[in-house]
């Protein structure tokens, strides 16, 4: 079971920055939608490069190749991470 505190796990509530992170390769550990039911959370297990990417779309320049995607890579990523939102389990 995942803990609030866990620093193994990143949690978003951001559905495009889960997006993002997937695109990026970051596993996905689980959708939190039990703590808030009005709002799922997104758990990712903790990377390395996951402050990096994070600070890259939260921050990056307009047309910095570090916030650059494959538009099909991010269509699977938002895909698969509405079909992941709308399941009963995870």
């Amino acid at each position: 079971r995942m803990r609030m505190s866990d620093d193994r796990y990143f949690r978003t509530s951001s559905f495009y920055t889960a997006v993002f992170l997937f695109t990026n390769g970051m596993d996905i550990s689980g959708i939190d939608k039990l703590s808030n039911p009005k709002r799922a959370t997104f758990v990712f297990a903790n990377h390395p490069d996951m402050e990096d990417l994070l600070q890259a779309f939260n921050y990056g320049k307009e047309n910095d190749p570090s916030v650059m995607v494959d538009a099909r890579k991010m269509i699977t990523a938002t895909r698969q991470l509405k079909e992941k939102l709308y399941q009963d389990t995870f």
